[in-house]
């Protein structure tokens, strides 16, 4: 197999093993919208495991850019214009989160491994609406 293959084979295990572990041993499901929301109130009891998971995913990423450093798309130039874009998307992803109750890992790992319907569903609307926003950003714009 080639490394194309099984570069994302061995992220999506490893995926659905953290993911499998936290639910397993903490009882919480990956969502990272839900674990970065509820870091952004007030401070609770659960927050250590909440600064651990989302370190490891940080650290996760700078050991991957540090063993392949072909691995990570080369840096895109940041003007307003890109600063503004990656705003509004960021605010339309946090909107999307709460409109639908959770977000992609949390829905798409999480939620079709246990046979949520909900999970499917919003998963299935997920995927519709990003690659109707390839066409038209591709294609119309």
């Amino acid at each position: 197999m080639s490394s194309s293959i099984v570069l994302p084979l061995v992220g999506g295990v490893l995926i659905g093993l953290s993911a499998s572990l936290l639910l397993l041993a903490h009882g919480r499901v990956a969502g990272i919208s839900g674990v970065v929301g509820a870091m952004l109130g007030p401070i609770r009891g659960d927050a250590a495991w909440r600064v651990l998971f989302l370190g490891g995913l940080l650290t996760g990423g700078l050991v991957l850019a540090w063993l392949r450093p072909g691995g990570l798309p080369a840096s895109v130039p940041l003007s307003l214009g890109h600063l503004s874009l990656l705003g509004g998307a960021g605010l339309l992803v946090g909107f999307g989160s709460q409109l639908g109750n959770g977000c992609t890992s949390g829905h798409g790992v999480c939620g079709i491994s246990r046979g949520s319907v909900r999970s499917i569903v919003a998963t299935l609307t997920f995927m519709a609406t990003g690659a109707l926003t390839v066409f038209f950003v591709r294609h119309v714009f």
